[in-house]
């Protein structure tokens, strides 16, 4: 707008000198007002607002009231012998396999996990091609990672982690609905055991709740593993923290980020090892974050058997981007909601720990914190 215009005016549409000429009135073919101007435009805004101010209550109420929930939950103090069972995993970079780390990266690593409960390594070994296939040439050092694992690690476990993104919420992508896929997955998985891996962990996402597809497929794999004295193990996604909260938000968004409860004990029952990614939560604070992860943990431990592993996962990385604010997920938050949920759940489970995302985003803080808080030994002198 011309700063110099004046009432509601453009400057250039105003008579020269300021002055506006008298123009005759136009004569109107409306009758002279009787009365008061009518209410009713003023009527109908005050409608408006009370509507908009009710829709607002609506939306708000069930927020507050959900997250005032999950700081309660943050409150009190954990059991005590809430701590490691040693039954701990670490997610591992591709570096590991592809050539870029040798032998002393291993010692180094060694001398960072002893003392802790970590008994898992999952390697990132993909991604799978979308038809379900993983070319050799993607883990050509898996062999040597894992011989150099066992010589300094006696008695820890190193899993191929494998994954893709599915095809369920665009055109490219894994498709699970097809055979000839998932029989391409069952070829890849033992390639991998072949070259050395104790197990294997798939990540795929967006995996939605009740996809059967993929329940199939874990019931292959689990035949083939066990013939193969391996482990199958999964990433899994949060399970509603209210009922049918992934309905809903697959509605609204096209994207549903949770699984029911059910769900998960579906796929649970199928694994060895399910790995909660407690992160990317949309908890803007550590009280409420760590909240969650206290509900997560204990709605996990409902429904996950005894002869499953379950892990939670704790953020080991600092990024800020929607759903994660790195200032609120922190280890020490996770940490204590782990402790919580299970002192209030199952505090005697022995097959639970935490799973550690990632190793090569971590920081030295990161690590103290899981020690001091989970493992409870303190660091190892350099």
């Amino acid at each position: 707008m011309d700063e110099n215009a004046t009432d509601g005016q453009p400057a250039d549409d105003r008579p020269a000198g300021g002055v506006t000429a008298a123009q005759p009135e136009p004569p109107s073919s409306e009758p002279p007002s009787s009365g008061p101007p009518s209410p009713r435009p003023r009527t109908r805004r005050r409608r408006i607002l009370r509507v908009a101010a009710l829709l607002l209550a609506l939306l708000l109420v069930p927020l507050l009231t959900a997250e005032t929930a999950l700081r309660l939950n943050y409150t009190g103090d954990p059991a005590p012998g809430t701590r490691t069972r040693h039954q701990d995993a670490l997610w591992l970079g591709h570096a590991w396999v592809d050539g870029r780390k040798g032998d002393r990266d291993v010692e180094a690593l060694a001398d960072r996990l002893r003392g802790t409960g970590i008994r898992d390594l999952y390697v990132h070994s993909g991604p799978l091609e979308h038809d379900g296939t993983l070319p050799a040439s993607a883990y050509p050092k898996a062999r040597r990672l894992t011989a150099a694992v066992h010589r300094e690690l006696p008695g820890v476990r190193v899993q191929a982690w494998l994954g893709d993104r599915l095809a369920g919420e665009g055109p490219d992508g894994l498709r699970l609905d097809r055979k000839a896929t998932r029989s391409a997955v069952l070829a890849s998985t033992r390639a991998v055991l072949a070259a050395g891996f104790q197990g294997v962990h798939f990540d795929l996402e967006p995996l939605h709740s009740g996809d059967r597809d993929y329940l199939d497929l874990l019931d292959d794999l689990r035949a083939l593993t066990h013939a193969r004295g391996a482990v199958l193990s999964v990433a899994a996604h949060q399970i509603d923290p209210l009922p049918a909260f992934h309905s809903f938000w697959g509605a609204t968004t096209g994207h549903p980020k949770w699984w029911s409860q059910a769900y998960f004990g579906q796929v649970a029952r199928r694994v060895d090892q399910i790995a909660v990614m407690s992160y990317d939560t949309m908890q803007p604070l550590q009280s409420l974050y760590g909240g969650y992860v206290a509900q997560q943990t204990s709605l996990a431990l409902e429904v996950t058997p005894d002869g499953t592993g379950l892990l939670m996962g704790l953020p080991f990385y600092h990024e800020n981007r929607f759903g994660h604010r790195a200032r609120a997920e922190t280890v020490p938050a996770a940490v204590r909601g782990v402790r919580l949920g299970l002192s209030r759940t199952d505090a005697d489970r022995r097959a639970f720990g935490v799973a550690l995302y990632v190793d090569f985003a971590a920081t030295e803080a990161d690590w103290r914190a899981y020690r001091e808080g989970w493992a409870a030994t303190p660091p190892t002198a350099s």
